[in-house]
C-alpha cells in the first residue's frame, strides 16, 4: 500500500466489489480493495449469461478487473479484514496482520458462503462441476441430460424441479427428507413429466470422475448426470462486518439478510453493501451491476460531503 487512508475501502473482490472500484476510481477516488482470494465460484470453470462474457473463467474475469481497476490508481490488500469502526463520515478498517487504515466510506462486497446440509455432505466433492445450485448459472451446460433436484422443502422442491424442467425432459425430483407433497403438487409435476423419487438420497454415484446417478439409502441407484441441490442449501452470508454495525436486515426466502437501498446503502451511514452478501440469487453479472451502482452511490454521498466541507470554508 502507498498510503493508509483512502476514500473508499471496498472488502471483497468478486464482481460486485471490483465494479464498484472501477466505478469510484473513474469517479477519481481514491479507493483500496481488500480480497482474502475465497470467491462463492471458485469451483466452477466458465459463466453464463454474462454478455460478452459468456463461457469465460469465472478467475479470468476477476484478473481483467483487478488490472482495470488498477489503470485507475486502485489498491489491492490480498489480506483479511477483522472489524470496521466508523461514525458515517470516516471509519478505521483494522487487518489480521494488526494495521489500520483510515477511510471515509465502507462497501462490503464479500459475498456468502453455501453449506450443505450435513446428510448430504459427501455430494460437496463434486460442487460446481455435476452438483450445482443455480439453473441460470449451469442449466445450459447440463441441457438435454438426465437432471435430478433436491431440496428441504416441498416449496424449494417445486420451485427448483420445475425451473430445472426447462434444460431437460428428464428431471427427476428427489423427496430426499420432504415428507409431504400436495396432491396439488404433485399434479403440477406430473403436468411436466417430472418424476418423483421417494426416499432419502444419501450420496453421489461417480464413475471416471464423472457423476452417474445419486443412491438412496435402500441401496437404489438413480441414473443421473448432474444434480441440482439449491433447494436444499443454506446460504450463509459473509456479513459480520455489517452485523457489527447493527445494519437493518430482513428475512427472505434464502435467510436472513441485510437490506439495502436501490443505491446499495445500508441502514448505517456511509456502509454500502452489494452482491451475494445482501442478494443470494445474484449472478455474476447482476452483482457487478448491483457494484456499479453502489459505486455511483458512495461517489454521490463523497460529492455532498465535500460540498458540505467547501461550503463551511466559506462561511
Amino acid at each position: 500500500m502507498t498510503q493508509n487512508s483512502f476514500d473508499v475501502a471496498v472488502i471483497g473482490a468478486g464482481a460486485a466489489g471490483l465494479n464498484a472500484a472501477l466505478i469510484l476510481g473513474q469517479a477519481r477516488r481514491s479507493v483500496i480493495v481488500f480480497d482474502n482470494g475465497s470467491p462463492r465460484n471458485a469451483a466452477a470453470d466458465h459463466m453464463n449469461g454474462f454478455l460478452s462474457r459468456d463461457g469465460m473463467n469465472p478467475a479470468e474475469l476477476l484478473t481483467i478487473g483487478r488490472g482495470e481497476v488498477r489503470k485507475f490508481g486502485g489498491e489491492f490488500h490480498d489480506g483479511t479484514v477483522v472489524s470496521v469502526t466508523g461514525d458515517g463520515e470516516k471509519f478505521s478498517v483494522e487487518l489480521a496482520d494488526g494495521s489500520k487504515i483510515q477511510v471515509r466510506k465502507v462497501l462490503v462486497a464479500t459475498g456468502l458462503t453455501d453449506r450443505l446440509p450435513v446428510e448430504l455432505e459427501v455430494f460437496g466433492e463434486r460442487w460446481g462441476r455435476d452438483v450445482l445450485h443455480c439453473p441460470y448459472c449451469h442449466g445450459y451446460s447440463v441441457r438435454e441430460q438426465p437432471l435430478g433436484v433436491i431440496a428441504k422443502s416441498a416449496e424449494f422442491a417445486m420451485h427448483q424441479a420445475l425451473m430445472v424442467r426447462q434444460w431437460s425432459d428428464d428431471v427427476v425430483l428427489f423427496l430426499h427428507r420432504i415428507t409431504e407433497l400436495s396432491s396439488e403438487d404433485r399434479e403440477k409435476l406430473a403436468a411436466r413429466d417430472i418424476s418423483i423419487v421417494e426416499g432419502e438420497v444419501v450420496g453421489p454415484v461417480v464413475e471416471n470422475d464423472r457423476l452417474v446417478g445419486a443412491r438412496l439409502a435402500d441401496g437404489t441407484v438413480v441414473a443421473r448426470s448432474a444434480v441440482f441441490v439449491g433447494g436444499a442449501l443454506t446460504m450463509d452470508p459473509n456479513d459480520a462486518i455489517l452485523r457489527a454495525f447493527g445494519a437493518q436486515r430482513a428475512e427472505t426466502m434464502m435467510g436472513d439478510f441485510v437490506t439495502v437501498d436501490m443505491m446499495g446503502a445500508t441502514s448505517v451511514p456511509g456502509v454500502f453493501a452489494a452482491g451475494n452478501v445482501v442478494d443470494p440469487g445474484a449472478q455474476v453479472i447482476m452483482a457487478a451491476a448491483a457494484g456499479a451502482k453502489a459505486g455511483a452511490g458512495i461517489n454521490m454521498m463523497l460529492t455532498n460531503d465535500d460540498l458540505e466541507v467547501a461550503l463551511a470554508l466559506r462561511s
